[in-house]
């Protein structure tokens, strides 16, 4: 088991390494934009809370923490594995001003270098089915964040409606692969996409880990006929 683990974490890093430099692109085009609009949920949940400190884990190029930026916090952390996707995310920050804000840095979801109860919010955008070990990374999470806050999980999930659930299930086998690859020329990125949401535990199943990881009251917002899913709770 542990060398299977060890095993997606080298892989995931490598390959968001990899696409880096399309992965942006690539985000809005096979989204159809629609991954901006997922994005400003979490920013309106969290709006009321007024959190001073955010941790982004698994930021990518920093999309979720330059959204999150709106609401005018004294400081943003976003970490990742893949330091090419942190290296772009820093140009787009010093494009726009933001890097007296948002810190990115390379830190892993099962060992974040914060002490307990350091943020008022801890955020993940499309990264949680990536951990190697979901658990130890959800507990890490709760570990950081203050008494009170306010966790948000942003996910791919699967529609159960026909016939959003046929043509999602087209698009995301057949087309999202085959223009992802041609795009990015990566071989795998665009096909462990799809794989990687069908393995994932959602729904029921993923608000029990929340729970079992220290999160209380978890819940969840079903968004755009169910292709995304906004997990969050507190502490």
């Amino acid at each position: 088991m542990n060398s299977n683990n060890k095993g997606k974490k080298e892989k995931v890093r490598t390959m968001f390494n990899d696409i880096a430099g399309k992965y942006d692109f690539l985000n809005h085009f096979l989204s159809a934009g629609i991954d901006k609009v997922w994005r400003r949920k979490v920013r309106r949940l969290l709006a009321p809370r007024k959190p001073e400190k955010i941790l982004d884990v698994a930021t990518g190029t920093g999309d979720l923490a330059i959204e999150l930026s709106k609401l005018k916090p004294e400081e943003i952390v976003g970490i990742d594995i893949a330091v090419d996707m942190l290296e772009i995310g820093k140009t787009k920050l010093l494009k726009s001003g933001l890097n007296n804000v948002i810190t990115l840095e390379q830190g892993d979801s099962e060992d974040i270098r914060f002490e307990d109860n350091y943020f008022d919010a801890v955020t993940v955008a499309f990264g949680v089915r990536n951990y190697e070990d979901l658990d130890k990374g959800l507990k890490e999470m709760c570990r950081v964040m203050k008494p009170g806050g306010t966790v948000a999980i942003l996910e791919f999930s699967k529609p159960h409606a026909f016939p959003v659930k046929n043509i999602y299930n087209f698009y995301f086998k057949n087309i999202l692969p085959f223009i992802g690859k041609m795009i990015s020329k990566n071989n795998s990125a665009y096909t462990y996409l799809p794989e990687s949401v069908s393995q994932f535990p959602e729904d029921k199943d993923f608000l029990k880990a929340m729970e079992k990881a220290g999160f209380m009251n978890p819940q969840q917002k079903r968004l755009t006929f169910g292709i995304a899913t906004l997990y969050y709770g507190s502490k």
